[in-house]
């Protein structure tokens, strides 16, 4: 009787718990019913609407002002993600001041985001071409490889100021590595992110620049390359995936990035939209009161979170904006010169039992020596790969024989922007003595083949 009794009282709570779910779910319904009626009678011009449908209005007061309220909050986020451009006189004004305050701060600190890279075809985040804009439109971002970008007029720009001491500090959100390569030391500057082409041993500490972005395998929270340290240990990347905190010493550099923005008079934000570098308060002096921090400019085409408390907003491309700024210094900005990349000169080559942890193509320094005077321009060379180690491994001398008659050569493209060279070091199918070497596009596509004789 009592177990009766108990199952009873056991279905009596569970079928009021399913009728008020449902009833849940009903109302529910209704008010979203509601909500649409409303709003569109809402879009009508008030003149066009009846007089039921102001008494509509007028009985769902309270409903009203939600709607009137959220439509405000959205068409404010649209007009935030409104790309805006200062005209000519306008632009030349704040590129003046821009200048100005250049020259005349004793420790300016430079925060940069995707914004600079742009002109190096690598894609920003939430441009109109953006990656989380495609995403949340439901696109597909463009397909980019960051290691073939090369720095760009800002990168330039920027190391030309930091070699005259007219900024201290770099805190860079990018991975792409082109600061590095522009020429900036890496003790005065912060990738707080992390950088594509360096791997470390989190045991040891030491750091393997690579010629070739080293984060194929990795991901969110799985952060190993499959390459090993000296010391036995795993090798890990660099980067900070979203979700994730960095606490690496380098190359984040979070303390010298703190220490930067503490001595701080003058702030210059680049090509960052802030929405996570606000989040970093330790950047901003927010402990200190409003006219004790740092003078702030910021250069973005976009809405930004600091934009209320900024002594100059420029609506403008990082490029135009810093050729302009540094005419005003009377300075000119450096070509970029492949043989004085740092990046080539600090990398670690892959041994041979290492070949098989990448598919990624490396880059090598141009074989031509530097030039005096003429073209310094990152296209009159092109770029190769190596795949090789200099400390390990004994270079062959190659010497290149016509072989037309027997062999079927595909398409040659010998443009040398547009062709990377790999050769591999496995036998080929053509005899001892004999290499077999592939010649690939910029995205991998075999061009040809030839042979080779390694002179023994």
């Amino acid at each position: 009787m009592a177990d009766a009794e108990e199952e009873s009282c056991e279905n009596s709570t569970r079928n009021a718990r399913k009728c008020k779910d449902i009833s849940a779910f009903f109302v529910k319904r209704d008010l979203r019913a509601k909500r649409k009626q409303i709003s569109a009678i809402l879009r009508k011009v008030r003149d066009e609407r009846t007089p039921e449908e102001d008494k509509i209005l007028t009985d769902h007061a309270d409903l009203v002002r939600s709607i009137e309220r959220n439509s405000r909050a959205r068409q404010r986020m649209l007009n935030r993600k409104v790309e805006k451009l200062d005209n000519e006189n306008e632009l030349e004004e704040k590129c003046a001041q821009l200048a100005l305050a250049i020259r005349d701060s004793k420790n300016m600190v430079i925060y940069t985001g995707a914004g600079i890279s742009t002109a190096a075809s690598i894609p920003d985040y939430r441009g109109p071409n953006g990656v989380w804009t495609k995403i949340q439109k439901g696109e597909a971002p463009r397909a980019c490889d960051p290691s073939f970008a090369v720095p760009t007029c800002t990168h330039m720009a920027l190391a030309e100021l930091h070699r005259r001491s007219l900024i201290k500090h770099i805190v860079s959100q990018n991975c792409d590595g082109l600061h590095l390569r522009s020429g900036i030391p890496r003790s005065n500057l912060s990738e707080l992110h992390g950088n594509m082409f360096i791997e470390l041993c989190p045991l040891c500490g030491k750091e393997y620049v690579r010629l070739f972005d080293v984060t194929e395998k990795t991901s969110l929270r799985k952060h190993s390359t499959g390459r090993k340290c000296y010391c036995g240990n795993d090798l890990k990347d660099t980067i900070v995936h979203f979700g994730e905190k960095g606490g690496l010493g380098s190359p984040q550099r979070w303390p010298e990035a703190r220490a930067a923005a503490e001595k701080a008079d003058s702030i210059l934000v680049l090509g960052s939209s802030l929405k996570v570098l606000k989040k970093y308060s330790c950047l901003w002096r927010t402990d200190k009161a409003v006219n004790q921090r740092p003078n702030l400019y910021i250069v973005n085409l976009q809405w930004t979170p600091k934009d209320d408390v900024a002594k100059l907003k420029v609506h403008a491309t990082c490029d135009v904006v810093m050729k302009l700024v540094m005419q005003h210094l009377g300075l000119s900005i450096p070509d970029y010169v492949p043989q004085l990349d740092p990046l080539f000169k600090t990398a670690k080559p892959l041994k041979r039992s290492e070949f098989s942890t990448t598919t990624r193509v490396s880059l090598m320094p141009p074989l031509t020596p530097l030039p005096v005077g003429g073209d310094h321009s990152y296209a009159a060379y092109g770029i190769y790969c190596q795949n090789y180690d200099d400390e390990t491994e004994e270079k062959p001398e190659i010497k290149e024989e016509t072989i037309e008659e027997t062999m079927e050569y595909e398409e040659v493209n010998t443009d040398p922007i547009n062709c990377t060279k790999k050769v591999t070091t496995q036998p080929g199918w053509f005899g001892k003595g004999l290499k077999k070497q592939t010649t690939y596009g910029l995205f991998g596509k075999r061009k040809r083949r030839k042979l080779i004789t390694v002179a023994t």
